[in-house]
């Protein structure tokens, strides 16, 4: 939720804190916090779409730090928005900050911008590290502080709602957590850090009772509260000025400090509300106490959380039904379960209990289209997945109309029977605002269906068919693939037909660069790997990563080529979803692996200043067969064969495939990994009669008539 103002002016008065060792304990996580923290504080690239392999070695190393302290991490994620709504003009409040910031980035100037895939890449370390984690369904402070106090362990965030709840254990903010410079013997290693309860903050304002620091939160302006209560209220009371003497640090607040110290007269919160309810006016006080309350409530933790039991189980429980938004009561088990763990994006919360989201804003070229434009395909599969239920309830005889829940459109459906087809709102960048755009929910015509109740029973190869029709793809293309990288060629293909403008042959030739580095890094990293100790794959992960561009160094950013990597990151993030919600009839690629911002832009430019991708793998023999079947997957034989010559020709992709290849990956049932140019030329010019017989290696594939392949 967040108070307003109170992080700065706790955070700037060291007499608030104790000391403390972290050591030897539980310790629960505000999970997105940390990922926030973690990238924004350590340089990482946010202009060129992200670097999460750099990301992905930050995160390790926190979570070693703690282990060698014997921290026990427990770790809590933020879910889909509040099902009442309430902060939604909060939300939009922020997502249109981030438009303005991306802009600023694009620009070169200052901005904080989460890179797209950033959750998805923390939810991966975790579960390779074996962290233990459960994603919520809406916002996580609650939980976060039901847990810790069911546990009297601490809490480390970096939320002010924390300087409200009452914790035993107390809370330990970000800014002072040096997990960085673990400290002690050898036998009791410690983390410095700063200690916070609510207990020495009372004390600190005539040892007022800790019960109506609630209130404190909800009249001082909170993500909930209506800001005309804080308006009218401040308005209205005039404080005692604070003595000088016992005025707080460069942070001092005297609207916090002179209410809190206000709050000091009151022993029963009760009496405090009515005083408050009493400034506010007469006219509205039943509904400024049902708000008052309300907020409060807010703020009340439970005797016991159901997350304790859910870390507790071997077979995790279920979110409590009781406390489920009405539209996700009747939703299948097995979604809700794979939401809990993770494995499912909170996501599909928002389309199934609100049917509206809010995209990610991107660094992109603000003149032209927002970059999940290219993805809108894959993303109307998912909702037609999700909201499948909604469309059959709304089916009705015909000249009957009937309206179901949520929003939808009147068509003509089998039979003369009108439905409604379910909508979702999508709220994204439309030049440097954020507009709502209403988007049907719809599967295309070569997707076989299925329902949202069995679907996770549906048989491997049906699920798939949904995935690769939604792509465009035939599966034959994904037999030489080895199993981890089959997703990424698909999404590139999908990229390659869908993104504006056209992107270059140099720019393919990069990211599949990218992908045979990320591969080559994986597996050298891996003792069981037969590549693990290889030279001659160092050499070439040395001479590719050396072509990065530095973050912040003066070289302007390609705004161009960030466009077209944004929307790569867009459709590589709704194929994750649907991959996910069709409970993975691909493996789940290592998005750390796939994608690198500065790398590509390097490679991208390095390439299209004459570099040759053959000089660049040259010395490893595996790195140009994998980057040889990479390209052949996407332009068949002939073309792949010219373009490892050097030659400019563009030829159409083959229906031939490449060599069988073997590879690590996982089955179909979750995430991670298992064992296992030229000058423009004429079209027409190089292409021989058995070319012109090739078929098109993917169902849809097109290219720009001016764009050199």
């Amino acid at each position: 939720m967040g108070v307003h103002g109170l992080t700065s002016f706790v955070e700037g008065n060291r007499q608030f804190f104790t000391d403390m060792r972290l050591r030897d304990c539980r310790l629960v996580i505000d999970g997105c916090s940390l990922y926030f923290r973690l990238y924004f504080n350590s340089g990482l690239d946010q202009a060129r779409g992200g670097d999460y392999d750099t990301f992905v070695e930050l995160v390790r190393q926190f979570f070693a730090a703690l282990s060698e302290c014997r921290v026990q991490p427990f770790v809590v994620l933020d879910g889909g928005m509040d099902h009442t709504d309430k902060k939604f003009k909060t939300l939009q409040e922020r997502a249109q900050s981030k438009i303005r910031q991306a802009n600023a980035l694009s620009r070169g100037s200052h901005g904080c911008v989460l890179p797209l895939l950033t959750c998805e890449v923390f939810k991966q370390v975790l579960s390779e590290l074996g962290i233990p984690f459960v994603q919520c369904i809406s916002e996580a402070d609650f939980e976060i502080a039901s847990l810790a106090k069911h546990w009297e362990c601490p809490v480390l965030t970096n939320d002010s709602d924390f300087y409200i709840f009452d914790l035993k254990g107390g809370y330990l903010p970000f800014s002072f957590f040096q997990w960085n410079s673990v400290n002690g013997k050898a036998t009791e290693r410690y983390i410095p850090a700063r200690h916070f309860t609510v207990n020495r903050f009372c004390s600190h304002f005539n040892h007022m009772n800790k019960q109506l620091l609630p209130l404190f939160a909800v009249v001082i302006g909170n993500d909930y509260t209506p800001a005309k209560i804080t308006e009218v209220f401040f308005s209205r009371v005039e404080f005692e000025r604070v003595p000088s003497g016992r005025r707080y640090g460069q942070s001092s607040s005297p609207r916090i400090e002179g209410f809190l110290l206000w709050l000091s007269q009151f022993t029963s919160p009760v009496v405090a509300q009515d005083e408050v309810l009493e400034i506010l006016g007469e006219q509205r006080k039943g509904t400024l106490r049902t708000q008052l309350s309300a907020g409060i409530q807010d703020y009340q933790l439970p005797h016991s959380s159901s997350l304790a039991q859910y870390f507790s189980s071997p077979q995790p429980a279920l979110p409590d039904a009781q406390g489920l938004p009405a539209a996700l009561v009747s939703q299948p088990e097995w979604l809700l379960r794979m939401v809990a763990s993770g494995r499912l994006s909170s996501f599909v919360l928002d389309v199934l209990v609100h049917q509206k989201v809010l995209l990610v804003a991107q660094v992109e070229n603000s003149h032209l289209p927002s970059s999940h434009t290219s993805s809108l395909s894959i993303r109307k599969t998912i909702y037609s997945l999700l909201l499948e239920k909604a469309r059959r309830d709304s089916q009705t005889p015909q000249g009957v109309t009937h309206r179901g829940r949520g929003r939808g459109r009147q068509s003509q459906g089998k039979g003369g029977q009108q439905c409604d087809v379910p909508c979702v709102d999508e709220y994204d960048r439309q030049e440097l605002n954020l507009k709502k755009n209403t988007v049907e929910a719809h599967r295309p015509n070569c997707v076989p269906p299925l329902t949202l109740a069995s679907l996770d029973r549906a048989s491997a190869q049906v699920r798939l068919q949904v995935l690769l029709g939604t792509l465009g793809v035939m599966d034959s293309v994904l037999q030489p693939l080895p199993p981890h990288l089959c997703l990424p060629v698909c999404v590139t293909y999908f990229w390659m037909n869908n993104c504006k403008p056209k992107a270059s042959h140099h720019l393919l030739q990069a990211i599949l660069l990218g992908l045979v580095y990320g591969d080559l890094c994986w597996r050298r990293a891996h003792p069981n790997d037969p590549l693990f100790g290889s030279k001659a794959s160092a050499s070439v992960c040395q001479r590719l990563s050396q072509l990065r561009v530095i973050p912040g160094q003066r070289r302007g950013l390609d705004l161009g080529l960030a466009h077209l990597l944004s929307q790569w990151q867009s459709c590589m993030w709704a194929a994750l979803f649907l991959n996910q919600l069709l409970c993975f009839p691909l493996p789940e690629p290592q998005c750390a692996w796939v994608f690198s911002g500065t790398l590509l832009h390097g490679l991208e430019a390095a390439i299209r200043g004459g570099r040759q991708c053959e000089s660049l793998l040259a010395g490893d023999a595996v790195a140009w067969q994998l980057y040889s079947i990479l390209l052949e997957a996407l332009m068949g034989p002939a073309a792949a064969a010219a373009a490892s010559r050097g030659r400019g020709e563009e030829q159409r992709p083959a229906q031939q495939r490449g060599r069988g290849h073997g590879g690590r990956g996982q089955g179909n049932e979750g995430r991670g990994r298992g064992s296992g140019g030229g000058r423009r030329g004429n079209r027409s010019r190089g292409m021989t009669s058995s070319d012109n017989a090739l078929d098109n290696r993917f169902a849809l594939l097109t290219f720009d008539e001016d764009q050199q392949w």
